[in-house]
Order: structure tokens, then sequence, then C-alpha cells
């Protein structure tokens, strides 16, 4: 299994101050179409709405396709769950607030189909998968800036 967790503050000098609803409203965009806020995904559709805070989507990152069931914990928390795809696992989006600000946190763990756990493969995709996902976290934010500029969300080139 591959886990990393990565933390970012919201709020940067010179850009536009977000508050917790800011960057609520900004991850549920995200969930609804990720394409805007994660450079690396090519496609992004919502196939079923479950319920307010559930629904199905499904996605391409890297050729790869993925259905995923998304969970919104309002003001909190988005949670990921890959159903299908060939790597599954949970992603998370949280919303942390201490004495130092406002920050957002990405979390995920992940398994590879057909790869064993601490092999040399699973190794190679989990640094691979942290570079692009410490860059989406940066991504989302500058996307969310942007929209608290009045501009729209779209996404930086993939790096």
């Amino acid at each position: 299994m591959i886990f990393v967790t990565h933390r970012l503050p919201v709020n940067e000098p010179g850009e536009p101050t977000l508050d917790r609803t800011a960057v609520w409203q900004g991850l549920v965009m995200k969930a609804n179409n990720a394409l805007p806020f994660v450079p690396i995904m090519t496609h992004c559709e919502v196939t079923a709405r479950l319920d307010d805070e559930t629904f199905e989507r499904e996605i391409e990152a890297f050729g790869d396709r993925y259905i995923e069931r998304i969970a919104l914990q309002p003001q909190r928390r988005v949670v990921f769950t890959r159903l299908a795809g060939p790597v599954l696992g949970t992603i998370t989006n949280d919303i942390e607030e201490d004495a130092e600000g406002l920050f957002l946190r990405f979390s995920f763990a992940l398994v590879l189909e057909g790869a064993q756990s601490g092999s040399p493969e699973e190794s190679a995709y989990a640094d691979e998968t942290r570079t692009h996902y410490v860059a989406a976290v940066g991504a989302t934010l500058n996307a969310m800036r942007r929209v608290a500029r009045g501009e729209a969300p779209v996404a930086s080139p993939a790096t």
C-alpha cells in the first residue's frame, strides 16, 4: 500500500485570502469537475448522484480510467474512494485549521494492481504519484485563488 499525506497553507502573501467556506466551495467544484483543478486529469464526468453528499464519477489520468465514489463531509473533508481502475484506494482532501492558520491536506492510501507491497514497481509508482499529488495540492489552491479573483479556475499545465 502506498500512503502519502501533504499539507499546504491555504493563504499566501500577495494572494486573495480564502476562508473555510471558499476552500469548501472550491473542493466541491473540484469533486464535481476536477479538470480545472488537477492538471494530470484529462476526463471527469459525474455518472450518478446517490444523495446530496454522495456521487460517483468517472475520471481519466495518465490514460487510465477510474470510477470513484465521492463523499462530501461539509466544510471539512471530501473522500474519493476508487471503485474501479488499476489503482484502488482512498484519497482525502481535508480542510484543517489551527493556530497557524488554514491548511489544505491531501492524503492517499492506494494499492497498485499487480504490484507486491514494498516492491520496486510499487516504490517507483509511489514516488511518481507523490510528485503529481503534491503538485495537485498547489494547483487546487491556485485554482481556488483564481476563483476568488473572479477568474476561471483553469488548471496549470502538468508538471
